[in-house]
């Protein structure tokens, strides 16, 4: 370990200090935990990453604009190549909204059945297999809050100040917005979302991602590491911009020189709409990982580059 800090506040009205060991909601830092554990799954013989997903959910038959059903693979809903796709991505006419279709952070008590109906009723954007788009490919499993009092309160972008988050709010994001419910963790009749809907500590996810730096023990193989922290989807993708692609549950930086990064090859990237942001560069040997309370910024704000800048310098 080379630096750790909590700094700020875990809840700004009630001056409450943030703490080391502070839960926050994860969002889509939910995204590597579950595929790892689908790739342990395929290790096991228990899960074929290339069976249609059509063999545990047969009532899940997504449809193409053209009315064609197409199969879906395990290895396309990793790899955010299944055609499915987000609501927070789409302009507010766009088929997920007409169908109410849940990012995994709203509708507190929103069934897995209805969710799922609804997902399926939505039409595919592309053909699985033929383009690359991030998605709720990843959304099937759950994690509750044992210790509420912990937790920090969720804060969306503000000015001049972060303003507290209530269930419902939009959150502007690159011309569209996500909505969030935070009282969303506390209903256990939720769907359980694999892609957004873990909670967790620093701490917890530093030591996911070391163990993923070193080679996968005792998650993964060493092999089922190397088959994911390589590039599944090439430079369609550009997951963070020119230079990224897609492996298993993160970005993968292919080309530094188009970035601007001081990243080097290979390093895999992934963040959290909550405002999270994680990096793994491999061959300078780095785990780093941010949790703060406020969306987007702390995600996709200038805060998750100056703590990268800070860390290379």
């Amino acid at each position: 370990m080379v630096y750790h800090r909590a700094a700020g506040h875990a809840d700004r009205e009630a001056g409450t200090e943030m703490r080391e060991d502070a839960i926050f909601r994860l969002a889509s830092v939910t995204k590597p935990f579950v595929t790892a554990a689908a790739m342990r799954l395929a290790e096991n013989g228990r899960l074929d990453l290339d069976a249609p997903v059509a063999r545990w959910l047969p009532d899940f038959r997504p449809t193409l604009p053209d009315g064609s059903i197409p199969d879906i693979t395990i290895r396309q809903l990793l790899t955010h190549t299944s055609g499915l796709g987000y609501a927070f991505r789409e302009p507010a006419e766009g088929p997920y909204h007409r169908l109410n279709v849940s990012d995994g952070l709203d509708q507190p008590g929103l069934s897995l059945e209805e969710s799922l109906a609804r997902l399926s009723a939505a039409p595919l954007h592309f053909a699985p297999g033929t383009g690359w788009r991030y998605s709720l490919g990843i959304d099937d499993t759950g994690f509750p809050v044992h210790a509420p009092s912990r937790l920090a309160k969720a804060y969306a972008d503000g000015n001049p100040e972060p303003v507290p988050m209530t269930d419902g709010m939009a959150v502007p994001l690159m011309g569209l917005a996500a909505t969030f419910a935070p009282s969303r963790i506390f209903d256990a009749s939720s769907y359980p979302s694999g892609g957004a809907g873990m909670a967790g500590t620093a701490s917890d996810v530093l030591r996911f991602l070391e163990a993923i730096r070193t080679g996968g023990g005792p998650i993964l193989k060493p092999e089922t590491v190397g088959l994911m922290v390589h590039d599944q989807v090439g430079a369609t993708a550009q997951t963070q911009g020119p230079g990224w692609g897609f492996g298993y549950g993160w970005a993968v930086l292919d080309d530094p020189a188009l970035t601007g990064t001081p990243q080097a090859a290979g390093t895999l990237q992934w963040g959290g709409a909550y405002g999270h942001s994680w990096f793994i560069d491999r061959k300078n040997g780095l785990s780093v990982v941010a949790l703060t309370n406020t969306a987007f910024e702390g995600m996709a704000g200038a805060f998750p580059t100056d703590v990268r800048n800070a860390v290379y310098e």
